[in-house]
C-alpha cells in the first residue's frame, strides 16, 4: 500500500492556481470561505498536519502546536509574523517562514498614498462633498498641509522605509529617519535621508510614517508622551503594526488639536477599530491593504507556497525554504529531508 502523503492545512481561500501547487506533494485541506478560526479550531486543524499555510489572522503559539507532533512548518503569508510565537515554534523544531521583499514597492506606494491623503484631507473632503455640504466655494475650505518642501520622519528604515524615502525625494522633502542601527552612508545618500534620534525626529517632522517591525519592545512606542513631542500641525501615518501606537492617546491628541491628522492602515485589535477613531474626521482609516495589489498578493502567496514545499522537504529547494524566520529550526527538518532522500 502506498504511503499516505503529508497533510497540509491552508487557513483561508487564496489563489487556487497557486495553492494547487501544494497538491503535487501533499494532501491539501484548504478552507473554502473566509473564516475567523477560533484558537480551538486552529489547534484541531494543525493536529494531524505536517505543515500549514496561514495568514496574519491566525494566531499560532504553544497551545495550538502542543497536540501536533507531526507539525514541521508554518508558512505565513505576510512580511510580518507577530501572529506566530516564533520562540515556541523554534523550541518545537517547527520552521516558520514569511514573505518579505515581494511587497516592498507596493507597500511603499500605499504608504505614500496614505501620507498624501492624510496631509491633504482627501477622505474628509470626500465625505463632506457626499454629505451635500459643498454649497459654495470658500477660500478656507479643508485646508491641508503640503508635502513638498516639508520634513518627513520615517521610523523604521528597512526596505519599505527606504522605498518611501525615495518617493519623498521626488516631492523635494527633507527626510529624517530613525532605525535600530544607522544605515551605511551609501544607502543614506541613495535615499536622501539623514539619521535622527527618535525624539528629535518627532520634534522636527511635519509628517511621521511608521514602518518598523512589531516587537514587545516597541509596543505603544508612540504613546501620549511621544505624541506630545510632535508639532500640533503634524500628521502621523502607520503602515507597520497597530500595537506600535497607543490608539487611545492618538484619538485624544487628534480630537483636541494636539495633532493635525493621522492615517492608519493597521490597528491594535484589528479587524475591530476603536470607536474613538471612527468618530473622528481627521483620521484616514483603511483596512490593512498596503500590499493589496493583485500582482503583489499573488507574489506573496507564491512565495509562501515555495516556502512550505521546501520546508517540508519537497521540490528543488527541499530543506532550504527561501525566507525562513527561524533558520535554527531548519536543523530538525533537515534530518527528515536527508532521510527521505536516502530512502530511509
Amino acid at each position: 500500500m502506498a504511503e499516505s502523503r503529508p497533510r497540509v492545512w491552508v487557513s483561508q481561500p487564496l489563489f487556487d492556481d497557486l495553492v494547487g501547487r501544494l497538491a503535487v506533494h501533499f494532501d491539501v485541506h484548504a478552507t473554502d470561505v473566509v473564516t475567523e478560526h477560533s484558537p480551538a479550531a486552529i489547534t484541531e486543524a494543525l493536529r494531524d498536519s505536517a505543515g500549514a499555510l496561514v495568514t496574519l489572522n491566525e494566531k499560532i503559539g504553544a497551545p495550538q502546536i502542543a497536540g501536533a507532533p507531526g507539525l514541521r512548518a508554518i508558512a505565513n503569508v505576510g512580511v510580518g509574523y507577530n501572529n506566530l510565537d516564533v520562540p515556541a515554534l523554534t523550541a518545537a523544531g517547527i520552521v516558520a517562514t514569511n514573505t518579505p521583499d515581494v511587497l516592498t514597492e507596493t507597500t511603499a506606494d500605499f504608504g505614500f498614498a496614505l501620507l498624501m491623503a492624510t496631509a491633504r484631507r482627501i477622505t474628509e473632503a470626500e465625505r463632506w462633498l457626499r454629505e451635500g455640504q459643498w454649497q459654495q466655494w470658500s477660500f478656507s475650505t479643508l485646508l491641508g498641509a503640503d508635502l513638498h518642501g516639508s520634513t518627513l520622519g520615517i521610523v523604521g528604515m528597512g526596505r519599505i522605509g527606504q522605498g518611501i524615502a525615495r518617493r519623498a525625494r521626488g516631492f523635494g522633502m527633507r527626510v529624517l529617519y530613525h532605525n535600530r542601527s544607522r544605515l551605511p552612508d551609501t544607502v543614506e545618500h541613495e535615499c536622501g535621508a539623514s539619521y535622527a534620534g527618535f525624539d528629535d525626529l518627532l520634534a522636527q517632522a511635519d509628517h511621521v510614517v511608521l514602518v518598523l517591525p512589531y516587537s514587545p519592545q516597541v509596543h505603544h512606542l508612540v504613546d501620549a508622551s511621544a505624541l506630545a513631542k510632535m508639532k500640533s500641525t503634524a500628521t502621523l501615518v502607520n503602515i507597520a503594526r497597530g500595537g506600535i501606537v497607543d490608539e487611545v492617546a492618538l484619538a485624544d491628541a487628534l480630537a483636541n488639536g494636539r495633532l493635525a491628522a493621522a492615517g492608519l492602515d493597521v490597528y491594535e485589535g484589528e479587524p475591530a477599530v476603536r470607536p474613538e477613531l471612527l468618530a473622528l474626521r481627521n483620521v484616514v482609516l483603511t483596512p490593512h491593504i498596503a500590499s493589496a495589489s493583485l500582482a503583489t498578493r499573488r507574489a506573496m502567496v507564491s512565495l509562501a507556497v515555495d516556502n512550505l514545499i521546501a520546508a517540508l522537504g519537497e521540490g528543488p529547494d527541499a530543506g532550504r525554504p527561501p525566507t525562513p524566520v527561524n533558520p535554527d529550526a531548519l536543523a530538525a527538518t533537515a534530518g527528515i529531508t536527508i532521510a527521505k532522500r536516502q530512502g530511509a
